[in-house]
């Protein structure tokens, strides 16, 4: 009787440690149940919130700072801050878009220590906007940027600017920031001894520079950014700014090999701006030590003008003609540009350009972008151009008021014939009826 008692009480002992472990499993799932079914989006992690914010626009992103403290204080996080696009205009008279001013003394109170990447884009084009932005950039005085940007949307507003001003802004930020990387400041007033501050701060850091319409700068000043800036690797300027010492500077043993310069050619006055000539041992020098470089150039000169250019090989890549060209140009084209990969031209005149561009389907073996706009070309010749280039071209844009019809084809036969040698279908552009 003993023994069946001990084991009764014993299983009823059992059962009942079963029935509270259950009990206890039971909790356990209702409370995990639970937590699955109603999320405390507070507590989320920081690093998933700041993922979902980098995706949301600005404006998005500061509703969104307002549904709680832990929202609000990823919103002032630096990772949200290394990067900003000032938009600048005057409200008074523009109903464009503008980075709002108490929004302007947030950033500069909190996070100008955080922008790493920064732009500023005077959209009105006003000297009241490029003032704005240099006022910013004079209080940038933590900073430490590895970009900076100064946009002008339409006219180059911030030479409107006292050159004093811009310059003491603009010095700020080479001052502080010591590693700055890339560098835009095309349409500027800034001048030699502001880039002498630069490369003395910035040396080991600068890889690209963008000044193209910098009239204060000289030969000089560029020079001096060549001969301490070893790591540059894209520039843009214009040709006035472009020399002999300055290539040879870019092909030093020192100096990495250049990937992108971008030169333009601009003359507003016909007949009284004087271009030099680059020595062919120059461009050959530069060549041999940036092989893959690709030459950019833009012109926007009148006929006479061009006298100085294309009298022997130069190693340009992108021909891109602005203003109308005349047939013995285009010609020479041909003849000196045998690295030439992209070649647009706006206007030639009446002229029919069929010689030159089958010369320069001869000779430059690596074109593969085209486009032609107020100029003429046979029907037939434009067929033997495509023919030569075969399948490399590309791109390709022609109007079809440029093709002429002769006694091989017709308007309606030629993009057949076109198609079949690019190995797709293609069409002349059509200008449109409105």
């Amino acid at each position: 009787m003993k023994r069946g008692r001990k084991t009764n009480e014993a299983n009823s002992s059992s059962s009942e440690g079963t029935t509270e472990k259950e009990s206890k499993r039971h909790k356990v799932v209702e409370k995990k149940t639970t937590v699955v079914q109603s999320p405390d989006w507070a507590n989320l992690l920081q690093d998933i919130i700041l993922q979902v914010f980098q995706y949301l626009p600005l404006l998005d992103r500061a509703h969104a700072s307002q549904v709680c403290r832990s929202w609000n204080q990823v919103f002032h996080m630096p990772d949200l801050w290394r990067c900003f696009e000032f938009e600048l205009n005057q409200p008074a008279t523009s109903n464009l878009r503008t980075t709002h001013p108490e929004l302007i003394k947030q950033i500069i109170k909190r996070h100008s220590n955080h922008l790493q990447y920064v732009s500023f884009k005077v959209v009105d084009s006003s000297k009241e906007s490029a003032e704005a932005a240099c006022d910013i950039l004079s209080q940038l005085v933590n900073c430490s940027l590895k970009t900076l940007g100064l946009i002008s949307t339409a006219r180059p507003s911030f030479m409107d600017l006292p050159k004093s001003h811009f310059i003491s802004a603009l010095t700020v930020v080479f001052v502080n920031s010591k590693s700055l990387s890339s560098l835009k400041i095309d349409d500027t007033p800034v001048d030699d001894p502001s880039l002498k501050v630069l490369v003395a701060n910035n040396s080991d850091t600068l890889k690209l520079l963008k000044m193209s319409s910098c009239p204060h700068v000289s030969p000089a000043g560029i020079l001096c950014v060549a001969d301490q800036c070893h790591g540059l690797r894209e520039l843009a300027l214009n040709y006035h700014l472009l020399s002999d010492e300055l290539l040879l500077a870019l092909s030093s043993e020192k100096h990495v090999r250049l990937e992108h310069l971008r030169i333009d050619v601009v003359s507003e006055n016909p007949g009284q701006t004087q271009f030099h000539t680059i020595q062919k041992s120059s461009w050959d020098a530069f060549i041999k030590h940036s092989p893959k470089v690709n030459l950019v150039m833009y012109f926007f000169l009148y006929e006479e003008e061009f006298d100085p250019f294309f009298r022997y090989e130069i190693p340009v890549t992108h021909l891109y003609f602005g203003r109308s060209v005349s047939k013995d140009v285009l010609g020479r084209v041909g003849l000196t540009c045998p690295r030439l990969v992209e070649l647009v031209v706006c206007a030639n005149g009446l002229r029919p350009l069929d010689e030159e561009l089958i010369c320069i389907a001869e000779r430059c073996k690596y074109l593969s972008a085209v486009g032609l706009g107020e100029c003429e070309v046979s029907c037939s010749a434009f067929v033997e151009f495509v023919k030569m280039c075969g399948g490399r071209l590309s791109q390709l844009s022609i109007m079809e008021e440029v093709l002429i019809p002769d006694q091989k084809y017709s308007l309606e036969q030629i993009h057949w014939e076109v198609s079949k040698h690019l190995g797709r279908v293609w069409f002349p552009d059509m200008m449109p009826t409105w």
